[in-house]
């Protein structure tokens, strides 16, 4: 494997875990209260 490609597989891999830590970060169950808050508060009227 040449330079380019432990680049892209180390691009890939990086992204790969942001989008898992996004992930744990929505659906953990500290942060469970502000998800809801939120799904309420679209649905009040103004």
């Amino acid at each position: 494997m040449d330079l380019a490609s432990f680049f892209y597989l180390g691009v890939t891999i990086f992204l790969f875990v942001i989008f898992a830590l996004i992930v744990i970060r929505t659906y953990s169950k500290k942060r469970k209260s502000e998800g809801e808050i939120a799904k309420y508060r679209m649905l009040d009227d103004d």
